[in-house]
Formats: structure tokens, sequence, C-alpha cells
């Protein structure tokens, strides 16, 4: 239901619903209400610039319909971590593969539900060199790893913000080549 300015006047002085939610609509009958959390993540795209093409390292995991989508590695920003000591981080343990900050890329922010809770989460990417390691799908959180060619990227990734990285990527490398 759209609310008006006067909404929460009315509610107050018809003792309705919404006062009694602090000015916003009660949940039904028999729902929760979610508590809202926020979370910060760190990540990116790790590519290879030393072989024959340029390519990057996706992680594939399967989601609640068995399907495999492909994304950027990511994760928690742990206690007293940078978020891009957390990307470099995050990168090593779900593709196996080392690498250093060559620049930011930008944020993503999502919403979904978890074990009754509405989580807000904002995630930091990086561009990051390859400099080591084997890939390797040894993360229990990943079902599958790939070197991927650049300009397969944006047909590869599922979600449309990590694709938006991808095409600042490109005229990071771009420009300094």
């Amino acid at each position: 239901m759209a609310r008006t300015p006067g909404d929460d006047e009315r509610s107050r002085r018809t003792g309705g619903a919404r006062a009694a939610a602090g000015g916003r609509a009660a949940p039904a009958a028999g729902r929760r209400r979610l508590t809202r959390v926020e979370e910060t993540s760190a990540g990116g795209l790790v590519v290879d610039l030393q072989g024959p093409e340029r390519r990057a390292a996706l992680i594939g995991r399967l989601d609640r319909r068995g399907r495999l989508l492909w994304s950027l590695p990511k994760g928690h920003v742990e206690a007293g971590e940078t978020t891009e000591d957390a990307a470099v981080r995050e990168v090593e343990e779900e593709t196996g593969i080392r690498g250093r900050v060559l620049a930011p890329l930008g944020t993503v922010d999502f919403w979904f539900v978890a074990e009754d809770r509405r989580i807000h989460k904002t995630v930091h990417h990086f561009l990051l060199e390859a400099r080591g390691g084997e890939l390797s799908d040894a993360d229990v959180e990943v079902t599958e790893v790939a070197w991927v060619p650049l300009e397969e990227l944006r047909e590869r990734l599922a979600y449309d913000g990590e694709r938006r990285l991808v095409d600042a990527a490109e005229q990071l490398l771009a420009d300094s080549a």
C-alpha cells in the first residue's frame, strides 16, 4: 500500500498498526520481521597478463536450482583487514591464484535474505594481476574455477554489476598498455 505524508500522523491519532510498528506497517499475522544486516565483502578480477592471451580467473557456484553461475571471487572482510587485503586473500582462497592489486574497480551492492535476516551486502572489487599459484577449486564454497579470455568475461558472468566492472577493468588495462 502506498504511504502518503500524513499516514504516520493518522496512525498515531487512531492507534493503528503503523504507530505500533514505529511508523511502519506491522508484519502480517504469523510473520516475523526480518533483522536487517549490513555486510562488507571484497574481491576482484584477477588477470593473467603474461600468457599469449589476457585471461581472468572466475569461480562457479551452484545456485538453489542447481545451475552453475560464474562470478568474481569475493568474501567477507575480516577484522583488522583492509578491503584490498581481503580481496587478495579471497581471490587466492577461492581460485588458488595469488594476486597483486593494480587498481580499484568499484563496488556492487545487493540485497538477499538468509537465515531470517535481510542482508544488504556491499562488495569492494579490485583489479588484480596474477603473480603465482595454480588454479584450484579446493575452496568448499566453489564448485568450479576457470581461466576465461577477457573478451568472453561479459557473456560468462551471471551478474550485471560484475559485467560493468569488467568494462572498467578493460579500460584500465587499455590505458596501461
